[in-house]
């Protein structure tokens, strides 16, 4: 896949990626209304610090993926990569997913460890498909760094018969 794929791939991985955390939210959701519902102590825990603490982990994982929902819908829209700033934050996301896929293939099944590889791949695709020689081309300028410099201009040697 070359430069004319990036761009649905992107956005594919962005949906993916949205769709992932609205998930992850209403897991923890779920899973804190459980906790509070139960009224039970583990390890002498706080019930209600353990269903707050699942919502506020629901909350920031969400808004973590959708933040890399965001970087990777704005370089499928623009034709660009992301800055590197971005380009961290997508790049801790791909091994998050591959952690994560490590981590459901023994818990939870391979289903779900695929279902993680092809995110990883969705990310890490979208992060090598965007290079400079491709973004000065879509960007109207001009290929200095994909050209070779011209040769020095001299003067002609001269020529002995």
């Amino acid at each position: 896949m070359g430069p004319v794929a990036r761009r649905p791939v992107a956005w594919v991985a962005a949906i993916v990626l949205l769709a992932e955390a609205a998930g992850i939210v209403l897991l923890n959701w779920i899973l804190g209304l459980v906790v509070d519902r139960q009224d039970m102590s583990l390890a002498g825990l706080d019930p209600d610090a353990m269903s707050v603490g699942a919502w506020a982990a629901g909350a920031v994982f969400g808004l973590y993926l959708a933040v890399c929902a965001f970087l990777l819908a704005r370089a499928a829209a623009t034709d660009r990569s992301p800055g590197v700033v971005g380009r961290i934050v997508l790049i801790s996301a791909a091994v998050v997913h591959g952690l994560l896929g490590a981590f459901t293939v023994g818990l939870v099944g391979w289903p779900a460890f695929v279902f993680m590889m092809v995110v990883l791949a969705l990310i890490v695709f979208s992060l090598v498909s965007f290079d400079r020689r491709d973004q000065g081309r879509a960007a109207g300028g001009d290929d200095s760094a994909a050209a070779p410099p011209p040769p020095p201009a001299s003067a002609p040697e001269p020529t002995t018969p």
